[in-house]
Order: C-alpha cells, then structure tokens, then sequence
C-alpha cells in the first residue's frame, strides 16, 4: 500500500472537479487522521468507507469538507462523497 488516501483521491476526476469548484490547491490538501484510516483499512480490509474531514484552504480562508471516503486501498480506489462544507475567513 505506497499510495496514499489522498493521492488516490487526486487520480480521480470528480474530487479534481470539487478542488477546483472551490479554488482549491491540491497542495492545500490535508486529510484529516489519514493514518488512522489507513491504518484502520490494514486491521479491518473488508471495511470500506469511513466518515471524513477534508481541509483546504483558498484565497478566501479555510474549507472543510466533510463527507464519507469510500475506499479499497488493495485495489487503490478511492471516492470522497461530499455531505458538508464549512468556511473559515482568513484572519488578518
């Protein structure tokens, strides 16, 4: 398992398309407990999705997305189905 979540996320188009609806970085990236959930797949492999937090971050501030990782890191497949959103102003 080289990969990580986030780089698989990045393979797929439509978590591109949702960085790019909102003016996100890909560098900006952070997904939050990443470790845990790899590390939670390693125990359990037939477990596939997981409740997550993404952040971001854009001219305007910071965004979290929240949203299920739907995932089999065997088969280096993953799938962010956004719920939520919140922004957060950059302060001055």
């Amino acid at each position: 398992m080289n990969m990580t979540v986030k780089e698989l996320l990045l393979n797929g188009n439509s978590f591109l398309m949702l960085l790019k609806q909102y003016a996100v970085d890909v560098a900006d990236v952070k997904i939050k407990d990443e470790e845990l959930i790899v590390d939670q797949f390693s125990q359990h492999p037939e477990v596939s999705k997981e409740s997550i937090c993404i952040e971001g971050k854009n001219k305007d501030g910071y965004i979290n997305f929240f949203g299920t990782l739907h995932y089999n890191l065997f088969n280096k497949l993953a799938v962010f189905e956004m719920q939520d959103y919140e922004q957060t102003p950059l302060v001055n």
